[in-house]
Order: C-alpha cells, then structure tokens, then sequence
C-alpha cells in the first residue's frame, strides 16, 4: 500500500475536515456556505487536533493540526499542519481557501503553501533515454522503473476565482445549501437542464504555482521546479456540489510555464474534464444511491523529443511528471501509485457507484458527536486510462491500464472523507483523502 500518501493527506486533511469542503480537482468549486438542520445556528468551529502515526516511508511521526471556519466570513477557512518524525520527515503547512475582498460579491481568493522534507521520495522519470529503452512513466514502462531517495518537496499555490453572473449565480457569488441527514433540502441550483445561461454555477479561475522537488541521489541532487500560471473556466450544474445525485459539470484549463525563475523549460498543457452523475433514488437500506461517470483527457503541445547521434533521446518544453498528463494516485487511476504514469498526452474514465447507506453508527457515538457525522457511503469503482506520446486518439484509446476498487466515505459537517482502497497489476493502493475525487 502506498502509505506516504495515505497517511501524508489524512495528515493534512485533519484540520479541515469537519469543516468545508475543498476541491482538488477541478482546480475550482462553487463558493458556498452550508447550514445543517441539526445544528442550523452554529456559524463558526474552531479545531487543534493532535495526531500521530507510523509508515514506511515515513515513519514515526506526530503532528498538530488546526482550523477556523467561519470567523468574518462565513465561507472563509484558515488551517494549517505541522509534523515531524524520527526518520528525518518534517513538513508545514498553512492554508487559507476563499477569502472574499469586501469591495466584491463575486471574487475570491485562496493561497496555500507547504515545506516538507520527506525520506523516501519517488520519481517515475528520466530527462533522457537511450535508443531502444522504454521511458520510465510511459504507458509499456516497468513498474520499477522509479528513482526512490529523501529529498524536498515545497510548494505555494495562490488562486483568484471569479463567479459570472449567469445563470443560478446571476444574483450572487455564493450558495446556500441547506442539510438534513447529509442531503439536499433547499432547492438545487443545477440539475434539471443544461443551459449556463439559466442553470447551474460558471466560474473563471486564475492560479499561479510554484513546486520544488529534489531526490539526493549518489550522482548528487537532482532538482525538478516550475513557475506555471493557469487559466480555466468551470460550469458546475449540479444539486450539490459537495455530493452531486444529478446533474453535470464541465472544465476546461489552459496551463503555462513561461520558463520564469528556476524553470527549466518552457512548456504548455491543456485540459478537459465532464462528470456526469444519476440518482436512483432511496431503497430499503440507503438514503440515496448515485452513479457517478468521469472523462478527463490532456495533451501538452509544447513537448518534444530530439535524438543525437549516438541514439540518445531527449525531452524538452515537457511539464515536469508530477504535472501535467499523469496518471495513478489519489485521483485518478487509485490503483497505481502516485504519478505512475506520465507522458505527453492523457485519457482516463472511471465509473462509480455511491450508495449512502440508512445506517450511520458514527452519528450515535456520544464522544464523537464533534464530527457532525450525516452518513457513511459504500462506494465501488472501475477506472481505465492510458498516457502517450502524441495525442493520437487510434493509440490513446488501446492498451489501457485498468483498476478496480471500492470506498468508505463519511460526510462531516457538510464536508466528505474518503478511504479508498484500489486494485491493479501493480499491486494494491489505499488512499486516505477530502473530498469526492470528482
């Protein structure tokens, strides 16, 4: 199982968690505020969690986590992370997601940063490869085919997101969505029809990041750093975003190194992802059940590869492959380790079946009352994916990799978690994350 990953993010989602819900990807989510019919008074929550655990990429390690939830505004969040372990891991964390300026019903802002020093950091890639060899990442690579030594990993994310006025947003930036049992009363802004000028939430984003990772190897420390800014548009048309039971969503991205700073190359990558969800509505034992469908598929033009003499081929004006057309982690392809697979170009498509279970045994233990616990979900999944490099359709559509899994999903004052746990080729992968993968 991949525990740097497993317990690295339930790390980092312990302050947040009880709290709001943050989306991963897309890079954007409907900026909202949600009242539970169980506690419909309670505006503000304050968290410090202590926590520890051991692993073998890590080991050891005990940390602190924190948060302040509705202190000026209501959808304003503030957290942060520390942890250190006695195998030399050591990270900071500190977040703060949708902060909306008082001159503005329609923007919002959100930076958040992290240094860490990890033992065991992997890398599925290589700046050159000799004729005849397989790229590591590629879709035909050995699963072995990885660098594994301690280095860093430090990142700062800042966004600007931006509310259009159509359609369920024409009046207003933000939704209220109203709760009881973890489900939807108030009446859905999306889900009925597909028109962005009459129904759901459009949203523009613009992001600039930054990433600095280092493996020290024998051969010395090899560095891998990017500076991209990001434009994108979303159109969310679903009940609640949160847990969508119906509707769609759309997202189109357009992200762009310019070389700035340490950078070493020059590259851009495009994007697109839909969802699609259905309700099939309650039975005997579950409040509601949901199949959930993904598409999402990439390219980056700016790639290329040139051969010397010698047989030698190159990469360049490449994202760097923990960005980009990568697939495997928490996200997509969950039965394969993080950024398994990366190449130029990108398609992958999951399947999901999300049954809330009638029953909630979290929500009646008095000691954990603090969690706000609405419902506990069973969840069974397919995925099916391939990386390549060209975007040739004949080839990205063959030869796909393929897992299977299945999922345990709490929701927490209005905010989902999710266990998952996945099977490939390549072995098994649990995933401990915040929020729905899509």
């Amino acid at each position: 199982m991949n525990l740097f990953n497993k317990t690295l993010l339930l790390a980092l989602c312990l302050p947040t968690i009880l709290v709001t819900t943050l989306q991963a990807k897309p890079m954007t989510s409907v900026k909202n505020t949600t009242i539970r019919d169980e506690n419909p008074k309670k505006q503000q929550s304050t968290l410090i969690l202590p926590y520890a655990f051991s692993s073998d990429s890590m080991g050891t390690t005990i940390g602190v986590g924190g948060m302040m939830k509705g202190y000026g505004q209501d959808q304003l969040l503030l957290g942060s992370t520390a942890f250190g372990s006695f195998d030399s891991a050591v990270g900071l964390f500190l977040g703060m997601w949708d902060y909306r300026p008082s001159w503005s019903q329609r923007l919002f802002f959100g930076a958040q940063g992290m240094v860490g020093h990890y033992p065991r950091q992997r890398g599925y890639s290589a700046p050159f490869f000799e004729k005849g060899q397989t790229r590591p990442g590629s879709n035909d690579s050995d699963k072995d085919a990885y660098i594994e030594e301690k280095g860093y990993d430090n990142w700062t994310d800042f966004r600007l997101e931006y509310v259009l006025p159509l359609g369920s947003g024409q009046d207003r930036g933000m939704v209220t969505y109203k709760l009881k049992n973890g489900l939807l009363q108030s009446t859905p802004v999306g889900g009925e029809t597909w028109n962005p000028m009459e129904n759901g939430i459009t949203t523009l984003l613009l992001r600039q990041y930054n990433r600095y990772r280092s493996f020290d190897t024998d051969q010395g420390e090899l560095e891998a750093t990017t500076h991209p800014v990001q434009l994108a548009v979303s159109y969310d048309n679903t009940d609640f975003p949160t847990n969508p039971s119906m509707g769609s969503s759309q997202y189109l991205s357009v992200t762009h190194d310019f070389g700035w700073l340490e950078s070493p190359d020059d590259w851009t990558f495009i994007e697109f992802e839909a969802s699609k969800y259905f309700s099939l509505g309650p039975s005997e034992y579950a409040r509601q059940r949901i199949i959930a469908l993904n598409f999402w598929t990439g390219d980056a033009p700016s790639w290329e590869e040139t051969t010397n003499a010698d047989g030698i081929t190159t990469v360049s004006n490449r994202p760097p492959f923990y960005e980009g057309a990568s697939l495997g982690g928490f996200y997509r392809m969950r039965g394969f380790p993080q950024d398994r697979f990366n190449d130029r170009s990108a398609i992958y498509t999951t399947a999901e079946y999300r049954y809330t279970l009638d029953w909630n045994p979290l929500g009646n233990i008095s000691w954990l009352r603090f969690l706000q616990s609405d419902w506990m979900q069973l969840v069974g999944f397919v995925e099916g994916g391939r990386v390549a490099n060209e975007y040739d359709l004949s080839e990205l559509f063959q030869d796909w990799k393929v897992d299977a899994g299945v999922g345990l999903r709490c929701l927490f004052a209005g905010s989902v978690a999710r266990l998952d746990v996945a099977v490939s080729d390549e072995g098994t992968n649990m995933w401990v994350m915040f929020g729905q993968p899509f």
